[in-house]
């Protein structure tokens, strides 16, 4: 048996039931904690390598945390976009499938966003989604064009590079 496969198979027999315990200690409910355990092992199974884990638990709850974060984000997302829809018209509701798509798009930019400086951020969201200028964003901040220059600049470069290092490990 290969040593990787080994490993987790011995992290999975030793953890998989205390880690459910805390998944379960943070999230409120069983269901959740199964299926972020299980998301965690699958994530550890796709790695090439795992290395030597001195301290198994903690490196399972620094795994765990970030996919918690990433939880609720998302039901943070799918609540603020089903409040938005509420107020739609039935005919012009998307379709469930729809739904899920938009939910995934939203969670992808939510995570591309969440490195940057707050006024990067806003400079960025309003070049971006807002269609206004450097000029209008330097007005609407209170800061330099060439600040504005840069903070953009900034966030597309962030942007480029998560893409680039998701691109990489798929």
């Amino acid at each position: 048996m290969p040593t990787h496969t080994f490993t987790l198979q011995r992290l999975y027999t030793d953890h998989h039931g205390w880690l459910k315990l805390w998944l379960r200690s943070k999230l409120g409910n069983a269901a959740d904690a199964a299926d972020l355990a299980q998301d965690i092992f699958l994530r550890l199974l796709s790695r090439r390598e795992l290395g030597e884990i001195g301290t198994p638990r903690a490196f399972l709850r620094t795994v765990a945390r970030g996919l918690v974060i990433d939880h609720w984000r998302r039901e943070e997302l799918e609540r603020s976009y089903l409040e938005s829809l509420a107020h739609l018209p039935d005919a012009q509701a998307p379709s469930p499938e729809e739904r899920e798509m938009v939910l995934q798009l939203l969670e992808n930019i939510a995570r591309l966003l969440e490195g940057l400086k707050p006024r990067v951020r806003t400079a960025f969201l309003l070049a971006q989604c807002e269609g206004l200028g450097h000029r209008q964003i330097a007005e609407h901040m209170g800061i330099s064009l060439r600040s504005v220059e840069r903070y953009v600049a900034e966030a597309l470069y962030h942007c480029y590079l998560l893409r680039a290092a998701e691109e990489a490990t798929s």
